[in-house]
Order: C-alpha cells, then structure tokens, then sequence
C-alpha cells in the first residue's frame, strides 16, 4: 500500500506495481508499462507471465506495441490497493459495519476484519480521523456500533478463541462474560452475536452494541454445535423470547418466488415458504415495532398481503396513505 516507484532490480516490488496499474480498468500498452517501471518491455512480458502463474488472469494484445489488462477470471487473486484506494474501501466498510445498513452483513465485517488486520498505523489513524469527522444519515432505529467492536469479536469467532467483554442487560445490570463466540448476525437494524457462554454453560445471544471493551483472550477452543443448526434461526427464535408478551405472529404472502423475496429479508426474520412458483408465505414470531415491519415488507418491492396481525394490516394501510398523499416540493 505504498506509492513509490520500484527499483528495476527489485522483482517483488516491481511485480506489485506492475499488478497494481494492471486493476486500473484500461487497456495498458506494454511500451508504458515498461516506461513506468523503468524496464525493458522483454522484462514486462516476463512479469506479465509470473503474474499469470500466480493466477491472476492477464490478458494480452496484438499488435505493433501490444498492450495488456486484467479481466475476470475464475478464482479471486489477491488485490493490491494503493493507500487512498485502501483507506477508501475501510472507511466504507466502518460504516456500514457500525450502522447495521441492511444487506452489510457478516461478509462485510470479515473484509473489515482482514483490512484492518494489514493497513500500517498511518492509514489506521487516516481512517480513524475520516470517520470521526463524518456525520451518518441512517435509517431505521437500530443502535450505533463502534465497528471496532465488530472486527474484535468478528476476529475472535473466526479464529475460534475465546472473548471476554462487559455486557449491559435490559435491566441495565452491568457483568463481565467470556464466551466462546460463534457468530454475527445482523437482523439489518441490530447486531447479535450467539456465543457459549463459559461461566452459565450455555448457549446466549447477546446484542452487540450493549457489548463494551471486548479482548480475545488468546485461548482456543474447539466450536460446538449451535442450537437450532442455525445461528439466524436461534437468533430469530431468542428474539422472539425477549418479547415478554410484546411479539406478535407475522404472516404475509408475496406475489413473488420465495428466492427472490429471500434476498431481500434478513435470514434472522424467517424464510419465506414456497406456495407456487410466483408466489410465497412468510410466517414467523416478530417483536419489531409494527411501524418498522411496514416499511420493511414495502421495501421489498414486490406486492403483498398481510394475512396477520390486524395491526399490521392498519400500519400497511396507514404507510400506503401516507406515501399516496405526499408530494415532491413545487407540486
């Protein structure tokens, strides 16, 4: 992640750089490639030929001087990124990460993760400094989470090693944990993670922006099974525990194929079930405010009927009028 020219003689440098103006969407000819790394073009088709057998897709054309871009192959190699691209794509990530958008899910925190693992401390401050002057427009009212949090704890359920954090309660009881982490979930408003809970011996879903000043210990474990086979389901159906009376049974049917309806509801809230090809039903236990699932099921884009609760049906309505009568300023 440096900007410098590379020494001729310093083949590892030379090839990273060569790499790096090869992810430039152009077509490079090989005259200025050997110009920009100062070597001769026989030496740029020889690095063009390591970078093939490193297995990154390297294409080359006909011609008086020839010329060379990378396309899309089957496998992803390694990226290379120059700083500003590097603290770019980190900031990105922080933020999405930390306000729980809807569709960042884990893979983002695992990138995130890995990121911020090799960027060197002067683009860690770089970034750290971006973020802290930038004010976010969300949405929804899921709570803010540091997204250092989330590679903390992201980290330690990857390398399966044990993490000891505080955790406030509903009650707002203050106590200490250690855990074995098994997973992030994002229900697209909040963070949970599922995890075994060492000192209760049992299996617990804690939400992440109640969790603080979270180290892994460095001490292994090896994962057990998670109850219900699925992190998302078990965290669908702790959720729903949580009501005490507040959860109510959703059930709503799309005129759309379960597939796509799918992709576009977090697996936390349920799985939509096949009624025909065009059509399907969801039907699961649900504590979000009712003015939330509205919006949520409209976002969907696809029509829909609300089967129950009544409540639901008057929230639906309610939005729809809203939405009806509201016009773009000048109209």
């Amino acid at each position: 992640m440096e900007n410098m020219t590379p020494s001729p003689t310093d083949t590892p440098a030379r090839l990273l750089s060569l790499l790096s103006l090869l992810q430039t969407p152009r077509e490079w000819p090989g005259g200025e490639l050997a110009d920009r790394l100062g070597v001769s073009r026989r030496t740029v088709r020889r690095d063009i030929d390591r970078l093939r057998d490193l297995g990154y897709p390297v294409q080359a054309t006909l011609g008086a001087d020839g010329g060379y871009r990378l396309v899309a192959g089957k496998a992803l190699p390694p990226l290379v990124l120059d700083d500003e691209e590097a603290v770019a794509i980190a900031v990105g990530l922080r933020a999405g990460a930390g306000h729980a958008v809807e569709g960042v899910e884990e893979a983002s925190v695992r990138a995130l993760t890995k990121l911020e693992q090799v960027l060197p401390s002067r683009l860690r401050h770089r970034v750290a400094t971006l973020q802290a002057a930038t004010i976010p427009l969300t949405s929804g009212d899921g709570a803010m989470i540091a997204p250092e949090t989330l590679t903390v704890i992201a980290s330690a359920a990857a390398g399966s090693e044990r993490l000891r954090f505080s955790y406030r309660a509903r009650d707002t009881a203050e106590s200490r944990r250690l855990v074995e982490p098994h997973r992030l979930v994002s229900t697209g408003r909040r963070w949970y993670l599922v995890a075994y809970d060492i000192d209760r011996d049992a299996w617990r879903t804690f939400r992440v922006d109640r969790v603080s000043d979270p180290f892994a210990t460095g001490a292994r474990f090896a994962p057990r099974e998670v109850p219900e086979g699925d992190a998302a389901e078990y965290v669908r159906r702790s959720v729903s525990s949580w009501g005490a009376g507040a959860a109510y049974e959703l059930d709503v049917e799309f005129e759309a194929p379960a597939e796509a309806v799918a992709e576009r509801i977090p697996a936390a809230v349920g799985v939509p079930e096949p009624l025909t090809e065009d059509r399907c039903r969801l039907r699961t236990t649900s504590t979000d405010p009712i003015q939330w699932t509205a919006v949520r099921l409209a976002m969907t884009g696809y029509d829909f009927t609300v089967r129950g609760p009544e409540e639901l049906t008057t929230a639906v309505r309610e939005l729809g009028a809203r939405l009806t009568n509201s016009s773009p300023a000048g109209d």
